[in-house]
């Protein structure tokens, strides 16, 4: 079994090296702004997922994933030269979509907001009006 230590290393190792080679390297023009935000190895090295984030519509991210599996040859060498490793690791790119979800928890939170201050006006008595009756008007007088 792999030590957690060695198998965090090189994912992050791989993440640093899959950013510089397709920063520097790869010449496809359908690559977009693109970010490698993070990499996962299994235990014994042999795959890698890769997730990366590209700014634009839908469109540009489908063309961003095309050029990245067209290049993954280039990137899969790259970075078992340089990880030293028997055996390259099999390079899987995921559409990571983290905006898509702090999107929809700030929607999420916008309507939560909205609620609280329903809640708080509602739960305000006027001005004008005790919220409690004076209990010396609810006893007779001897």
């Amino acid at each position: 079994m792999t030590d957690p230590a060695r198998v965090r290393r090189h994912a992050e190792r791989v993440r640093e090296l899959v950013a510089s080679v397709v920063r520097t390297q790869v010449k496809d023009p359908r690559l977009g702004m693109i970010t490698i935000t993070d990499a996962r190895i299994t235990g014994d090295l042999r795959d890698a997922t890769v997730y990366y984030t590209v700014l634009g519509d839908s469109a540009e991210q489908a063309a961003t994933g095309a050029a990245l599996e067209s290049a993954n040859g280039l990137v899969r060498s790259t970075v078992g030269k340089a990880l030293g490793l028997r055996h390259s690791p099999t390079l899987t790119f995921v559409l990571d979509n983290v905006q898509d979800h702090a999107k929809q928890i700030d929607e999420l939170l916008a309507v939560a907001r909205e609620s609280d201050a329903e809640v708080e006006r509602l739960g305000r008595p006027r001005r004008n009006t005790p919220a409690i009756p004076n209990r010396t008007s609810w006893t007779k007088r001897a």
